[in-house]
């Protein structure tokens, strides 16, 4: 996975940039098809603004967050990024739907036929 990593009125010190890419070593834990993260850290005034986009293969997530404190707003941050990628992993396993009845009944059919076989 690669972070790139953008500051914008706000200098990207190396302990800033070692908490993002640790946080975001949780995302590559539950999902490890993420392929690009844009992460933008901003200041405006009092309040600290965190951003990501992630390129998923098929999809892009993207989430923000507002707090007074930078490290917070990226745990928020963080916390929404994980939720919606869980989210888009299910849909992903859902859509692929159950095993039909009938293919978890055919290799069962298959062994007995082999059994009846080799007593024969």
């Amino acid at each position: 996975m690669h972070i790139n990593l953008t500051g914008h009125h706000v200098d990207i010190t190396e302990p800033l940039k070692g908490y993002v890419d640790s946080k975001f070593d949780r995302l590559a834990r539950h999902f490890d098809h993420v392929i690009k993260v844009h992460v933008v850290l901003s200041v405006e005034k009092l309040r600290q603004k965190a951003e990501a986009t992630l390129h998923i293969n098929g999809a892009n997530v993207f989430a923000d967050s507002v707090h007074e404190d930078m490290y917070a707003a990226i745990d928020t941050l963080i916390d929404k990024l994980d939720r919606q990628v869980i989210k888009y992993k299910e849909k992903r396993q859902n859509h692929r739907g159950p095993r039909s009845p009938i293919d978890t009944e055919a290799p069962a059919a298959l062994a007995e036929a082999e059994d009846e076989e080799v007593h024969d």
